[in-house]
């Protein structure tokens, strides 16, 4: 399958390639990037993340892509639509992203958000997208704004993949294809 890779007036949003790994471990060790987190992740784990990374892109060539600054090449985070897993009390397909910290504040999240929501739209032809985040991350709720999204409190749930403690309680936005079909 064909990986396709979306570009914005900044950004691209690519394939992982084998110098990604050095940063992104750098990035997932980092405690305030994994704040909304349980842990930091171990470069072990941050390898086989952009494995599976890697094989979700080739086997529908879509997921969690790589993200850079078009203009420089730098790496700084990932950002995609990856669908809700199936120990959710929900299912759709979810966007998100992870930056690292020299990249907070620029608005490559909001950017690399509304490629990611004109591709599930436009391309996937989904009839809504949904993003996640723990009850706390007011930055990427900040982002979900940005995006459109919008929250009901009825949606928040206990995510059951996070051990109980205050990082538990998860809140859903969501967004409705608005465009003609």
């Amino acid at each position: 399958m064909t990986i396709t890779e979306l570009k914005t007036a900044r950004l691209l949003l690519r394939q992982w390639r084998e110098e990604d790994t050095l940063p992104w471990a750098a990035m997932n060790a980092d405690p305030l990037v994994r704040e909304h987190f349980p842990a930091i992740l171990t470069y072990e784990q941050s390898a086989g993340s952009i494995s599976a990374f890697r094989s979700d892109l080739e086997q529908r060539g879509w997921g969690w892509w790589a993200l850079e600054v078009a203009a420089t090449g730098e790496f700084i985070g990932m950002a995609g639509l990856d669908p809700v897993e199936d120990s959710m009390p929900f299912q759709g397909v979810e966007v998100g992203w992870r930056l690292a910290r020299s990249a907070w504040g620029h608005g490559y999240a909001t950017e690399a958000g509304h490629a990611c929501l004109d591709f599930g739209f436009d391309v996937l032809r989904l009839p809504e997208i949904l993003a996640i985040t723990a009850a706390g991350n007011q930055r990427s709720q900040a982002v979900m704004h940005r995006l459109g999204m919008t929250h009901d409190p009825a949606d928040d749930f206990d995510d059951p993949t996070i051990p109980p403690g205050p990082l538990r309680r998860s809140v859903v936005y969501r967004i409705k294809r608005s465009r003609p079909h």
